[in-house]
This record gives C-alpha cells, sequence and structure tokens, in this order.
C-alpha cells in the first residue's frame, strides 16, 4: 500500500516553485499594464445604450471620444438578453468616464443625439445613468479591503482553536499564508486578463477564501487523526503523505463538480457577451484551482517544514 502513495512531500519545492513562477509573471504583467480600478472604487460615471442591429465599435468610439476631454474612456458592447424585438438583435453599450465633472446632462444629451444621427435605423436609448464620486468610491473599496482582513483573521482564529492539538497557531498561519496565495491567483488573473477591479474582485476573493479554508481544514483533520492513529513514533512526512493520498481523490472530485458549474457559467456569458458576470466567473475558475492548489500542495506542507524545524530546534536545546 504504502508504495503505492504518492509522495507529496517530496515535491513541496517543486509546488512551491510552480505558484512564485506565477506570481511573478502576473507581477512582470502589473509592471508593463498596470491595473485600473472600476468606477465602483476610483470615482466616475457610466452610460449604458440599448439600440438594434450591429454598429462599428471603432467608430462608435470615435464619435463618443469627441464629444469628451477625457482620454480614459472605455467601452463594451454586448448582447442585450433582455431585448424584446423579434430579430434578437439587441445589443447593449456601456460607457464608463473617470472623474467626477466629465459627464453633465448637456453631453449626455449630445452623446445620445450623435449616435442617433449617425444611426437612425438602430433605435438608441439611453437605459441607465450611473454616477460615483471619487471619495465615496476610494470608502467603499477601503470597507471591501477591511471586510476581506476580517474574514482572514476569523478563519486564522478558527484553525486554531479547533487544530490545537497539531499546533493550532501554525496551521492558522500557513492556512493564511495559503489564502494570500489565492488572493494573489485571482489578482494576477484581474491583471493578466486586463479587467478592471471592481466588487466581482472582492466577491471572488471572499468566496475563495471559503472554499479554500475548507479544503485546508479537511486536510488538517485528516492529519489529526492519522497521528493519533498512528502514535507518536510515526513521522511527520508519513503522517502528512497518507493524509493527503486520502484526501485527494475527495478534494478533487469536489473542486472538478465546483469548476463545471462555474464554466458552464462562463461559456454562457461568453457566448451572449454578458461582460459583467465574465468578469465574475472568469477569476472564479482560476481561483477554484488555486484554492485546491493551496490547501494540498502549499499550506500543509509548509506548516510540516514548521513542525520538522521546531522539533529540530527543541532537540538542539
Amino acid at each position: 500500500m504504502k508504495d503505492k502513495m504518492l509522495d507529496f512531500y517530496s515535491k513541496r519545492k517543486i509546488f512551491f516553485g510552480i505558484s512564485l513562477a506565477i506570481i511573478v509573471i502576473g507581477l512582470i504583467f502589473n509592471v508593463i499594464f498596470g491595473v485600473s480600478l472600476d468606477i465602483q472604487f476610483s470615482g466616475g460615471a457610466m452610460i449604458s445604450y440599448s439600440y438594434n442591429g450591429k454598429i462599428d465599435e471603432s467608430e462608435v468610439k470615435a464619435l463618443i471620444q469627441e464629444k469628451t476631454p477625457d482620454d480614459k474612456v472605455t467601452f463594451t458592447i454586448a448582447k442585450n438578453i433582455a431585448a424584446n424585438n423579434d430579430n434578437g438583435d439587441g445589443y447593449k453599450l456601456t460607457v464608463q468616464f473617470s472623474g467626477n465633472d466629465t459627464v453633465d446632462t448637456e453631453l449626455q444629451s449630445q452623446i445620445l443625439e450623435t449616435l442617433r444621427e449617425k444611426y437612425p435605423d438602430s433605435n438608441f436609448q439611453t437605459d441607465e445613468f450611473t454616477s460615483v464620486d471619487a471619495t465615496m468610491g476610494l470608502k467603499f473599496f477601503v470597507k471591501c479591503i477591511v471586510a476581506v482582513a476580517i474574514a482572514s483573521a476569523l478563519m486564522v482564529i478558527y484553525v486554531t482553536i479547533r487544530f490545537k492539538r497539531i499546533g493550532g497557531m501554525s496551521a492558522g498561519m500557513f492556512g493564511l499564508v495559503a489564502l494570500f496565495h489565492d488572493m494573489l491567483i485571482v489578482y494576477v488573473i484581474f491583471v493578466v486578463f486586463r479587467m478592471p477591479i471592481d466588487s466581482n474582485f472582492i466577491a471572488v476573493i471572499l468566496m475563495i477564501l471559503g472554499y479554500s479554508l475548507n479544503d485546508t481544514i479537511v486536510i488538517y483533520d485528516r492529519i489529526r487523526e492519522n497521528k493519533a492513529k498512528m502514535g507518536p513514533k510515526a513521522s511527520l512526512i508519513e503522517v502528512y503523505n497518507l493524509s493527503m493520498n486520502q484526501c485527494i481523490k475527495r478534494t478533487v472530485m469536489t473542486s472538478v463538480t465546483t469548476l463545471a458549474a462555474i464554466t458552464s457559467v462562463y461559456v454562457v456569458c461568453l457566448v451572449y457577451n454578458i461582460t459583467s458576470i465574465q468578469s465574475f466567473a472568469l477569476p472564479m475558475i482560476f481561483g477554484l484551482v488555486s484554492g485546491c492548489y493551496s490547501s494540498i500542495c502549499i499550506a500543509t506542507p509548509l506548516w510540516v517544514i514548521w513542525q520538522l524545524h521546531k522539533k529540530s530546534t527543541e532537540k538542539a536545546k
């Protein structure tokens, strides 16, 4: 039976190297391309238009850009699944402006009039106008970060209390390392795919924290049980490898099931070009993989390394 077990601990440096390489690549992308904040956090304005038929996206961008001095206007065109026309050719144009004083009532009217003149058969209508003050956006961003910090702290406290028999504090701290790892991976996805940081980013982070911690707790629980069964003479590395082999099937199957569901959501959003949900589903896909990976290959190997170091230090004394 032992011969058939996978030796996870001996591959720890490979695991750490993979994570480090992904994070470094993400940081390089961040330096080269930077990252943008959505108007929810940075402040600005957003106008949504509904229209029928297809239009030249680059031409629309040029028309709107001529009407405003703002050089940070962004555009998205998506299929309007709420359209009720017989041809099913309804679309939604979303225009975002940075800053607080960029879009007034007069400018809104000018843009709508220009679009109607250029595309008289498209029936352009203003669906929604949203404006966010930069100060309010910053306060919202800070509150979101505080929420993530509080959630992380509570998770560490819970793990510390529950697993005090196997070094609860260290288990909690390395569980937190895995959570930070997952946060970085999600951030890297937003940077690489050039998606602005918005409320979806915070939602994905909070969901992945819970998912990753659940996997970590399952593994710690199995380690605690095996350590009690195998006795104090058993090597901690053997206990870890046995626990991983017992948990790997359950962890992977759970992840694959969840991954299939969120991937289906992403594919549907991709087909209908629903960008608001794409920016949630795509990071969730990578976050789920990262959450599973970090529990098995980051948190527990680091915990084992720390426990072995702690024992060697105590013997040296």
